[in-house]
């Protein structure tokens, strides 16, 4: 697959990807197509060497791997990444009748950067439970691609000092505006369940959702000569796509696995994050007996995937000037003495071999020594496994932003990087 080619795909992929549901979905769909077999949880498996398998938990968190082809091979190569994304969820009972308009109330998911949420295009994705027409409740994936809500900015000639000092009240200033002729009494159910009877459904009534709003402004290649790449959730759908790249794309017979969690960006201590035990279920299933479990992991490495902070031409100051990564110069390892981040010498000291190996450039981040720093599923994962762990990522600007930035040319290195990772010999 050319340059090209990978980097069309990765914009179609965040294009589809409006949510954690609709990434493992269309994750799912590019594993089945490339001969990977689902799992059910809830039945028998039957694990045949150098066969490729993927299991999912609450629809948004998903572990993909290839059985070693030789079941003495007592070795693991993992990457780890989040599906999630700071973002605005619907309220359970949103509606918010003001002024002659009608508004939604919503709650901040994550650590998200509020100011760009204002004067964006909003639409509205995720899952919805609802009564079958034979009376079985069942799921089903929403998204309705085009704007329908935004949350109009005050005018500065109503606030002078918005250029200065202007905070955000998320309980006041956040409700997205929906509409102005849809009644007093309108309930964003009842519109729901009309939309899913257009799409052919044959839901008789909405019981609940999980609802996100995103901006439609489609991902982009910006840049005099394309060297950037702007879309909402960079941060980690990006990690998302290179890992799953990487694990089609390599070839090798040892064991190799990929996971992607739900929920780290609100700590994770959930039954789909990087807390909840999904990823050690699916071990204990790949390795029952605790010996052989206790053999794997000692001798198998993992790759905690996450989107680093490129230095800001505008703000230079907010990195440590030995440390400050640059879009287009490689992936980065991420390392912090407060174990933040859970990388060690032996770790980062595979990754450079690796780069050297293939001829890919490698940078280093570690934050400022009087700024606090950012956590990934990489301390978790290590500590509930006691696996040795690496915190790698592609080098971002405007992290949790409702639009990122990253290089255009680091997604072909990182995939080489971590399949030459999911490839490689060497023991550490």
């Amino acid at each position: 697959m050319t340059n090209t080619d990978t980097i069309n795909n990765l914009l179609a992929f965040l294009q589809a990807s409006t949510t954690p549901f609709h990434a493992v979905a269309n994750m799912r769909q590019q594993l089945l197509t490339a001969g990977y077999r689902a799992l059910d949880p809830a039945q028998d498996w039957d694990l045949r060497a150098g066969h490729r398998y993927f299991v999912e938990r609450n629809g948004s968190s998903i572990v993909a791997f290839k059985m070693p082809q030789d079941p003495g091979d007592h070795r693991l190569h993992m990457i780890g990444a989040h599906t999630d994304s700071p973002c605005l969820r619907v309220k359970p009972n949103p509606e918010i009748s003001q002024q002659s308009y009608q508004q939604l109330g919503v709650e901040v998911y994550g650590g998200a950067l509020l100011h760009p949420w204002f004067d964006r295009d909003l639409s509205l994705a995720g899952r919805v439970v609802g009564r079958r027409a034979g009376g079985q409740l069942d799921t089903a994936l929403v998204d309705l691609q085009r704007a329908i809500a935004c949350i109009p900015s005050l005018a500065i000639h109503l606030n002078r000092e918005a250029n200065k000092n202007s905070t955000i009240n998320a309980q006041t200033d956040l409700p997205v505006l929906l509409g102005q002729q849809l009644g007093d009494d309108y309930n964003l159910r009842h519109m729901l369940l009309a939309y899913l009877t257009e799409q052919g459904h044959d839901f008789t009534q909405l019981l609940d959702y999980e609802l996100s709003f995103y901006d439609i402004q489609a991902p982009a290649l910006v840049g005099w000569q394309e060297e950037f790449i702007a879309s909402a959730r960079l941060d980690n759908l990006l990690s998302c796509y290179v890992g799953l790249q990487a694990l089609l794309q390599a070839e090798t017979d040892q064991g190799i696995l990929l996971v992607c969690n739900d929920h780290e960006e609100v700590g994770s201590q959930t039954a789909e994050g990087a807390q909840g035990g999904f990823l050690l279920s699916v071990l204990q299933r790949l390795y029952p007996t605790p010996e052989k479990m206790h053999q794997v992991l000692h001798q198998s490495v993992l790759v905690s995937a996450d989107n680093a902070h490129a230095v800001h031409p505008n703000y230079a100051s907010k990195h440590d000037a030995q440390h400050g990564p640059q879009l287009n110069a490689g992936p980065v390892i991420k390392i912090n003495a407060n174990q933040r981040y859970a990388t060690n010498a032996i770790t980062s000291a595979l990754m450079h071999e690796l780069a050297q190996q293939q001829e890919l450039p490698i940078q280093s981040f570690v934050v400022r020594s009087d700024m606090g720093c950012g956590s990934t599923i990489g301390p978790i994962t290590a500590a509930q496994l006691g696996i040795k762990t690496v915190d790698l990522g592609m080098p971002t600007l405007a992290m949790h932003s409702i639009r990122e930035l990253a290089g255009s040319q680091d997604v072909a290195v990182t995939i080489a990087l971590l399949q030459a990772f999911y490839e490689t010999q060497i023991k550490v």
